[in-house]
């Protein structure tokens, strides 16, 4: 199937490591000019955008400063004159105990974490839009975690950010569809394997490989096949709708 990518501008916030690398390459290897963002992994980053070679960016970008923002953009619109698709996918997470009760946790500790997960995707989405409006074409794919459904103690702070993502992806679908082929849809991946994760979630693993349909935990280029083709021209008719990509737990 042709996705309609070649020589389409894509930026990836958070592509240094899991499911945001595999997503790079994905777009990558379907023709697309991938812009990576890292916030402290540039290293990981450039290794790979060495793998894509010439058409890959390397960018910093801290989620949620505006000024970050504004300077992703304009290094974007430098380089290739334009920006396709935005898939956001960094996360700004605070450390505490997932044990500690959610009200003890400190109040500049959850309000950053939401402000800058919520802001963070708003900022991006509302910079980017008005180019796409302007070429009547865009694609916005949102990340966000099967825990809004599932819920889990220690995640109170982390979905109510990401479920409001829900509820800005679901809106704008209707307000960029009037101005062309511009669709808006929020991934929503289970637990998946990553590259960086696999020791880590060996403990509490099992239990979602015996909640799947299919009897195993996605990896993160599966997860990032559904992204990418959220992303392309292929698809023409999804659009704000929450997609679940988690082997059918």
């Amino acid at each position: 199937m042709d996705l309609g990518l070649d020589g389409r501008t894509v930026i990836v916030t958070g592509a240094s490591g899991g499911i945001g690398r595999e997503v790079a390459r994905g777009f990558a290897a379907e023709g697309a000019d991938v812009v990576l963002t890292y916030r402290s992994s540039p290293e990981e980053a450039g290794q790979v955008a060495k793998e894509i070679g010439e058409r890959a960016l390397v960018v910093p970008y801290d989620l949620g400063d505006s000024d970050s923002a504004r300077a992703l953009v304009s290094a974007t619109l430098e380089w290739t004159g334009r920006i396709d698709v935005l898939v956001n996918n960094a996360l700004f997470t605070v450390g505490w105990s997932p044990g500690e009760s959610f009200e003890k946790v400190p109040d500049e500790a959850w309000r950053e974490m939401l402000r800058r997960n919520v802001e963070g995707y708003l900022d991006l989405s509302r910079l980017v839009t008005p180019g796409m409006r302007e070429r009547r074409f865009g694609r916005l794919v949102h990340i966000s975690s099967g825990l809004v459904d599932e819920g889990m103690a220690g995640s109170e702070y982390y979905t109510t950010a990401k479920a409001a993502v829900h509820g800005f992806s679901r809106s704008a679908a209707f307000s960029l569809g009037r101005d062309g082929d511009i669709l808006s849809n929020v991934v929503l991946p289970g637990l998946t394997t990553t590259e960086r994760n696999r020791e880590r979630i060996e403990p509490f693993s099992q239990r979602y490989v015996n909640l799947a349909a299919i009897g195993r935990l996605l990896d993160a280029r599966e997860v990032a096949n559904a992204v990418v083709y959220l992303g392309s021209a292929a698809n023409t008719g999804i659009t704000g709708q929450t997609i679940s990509v988690t082997g059918g737990v």
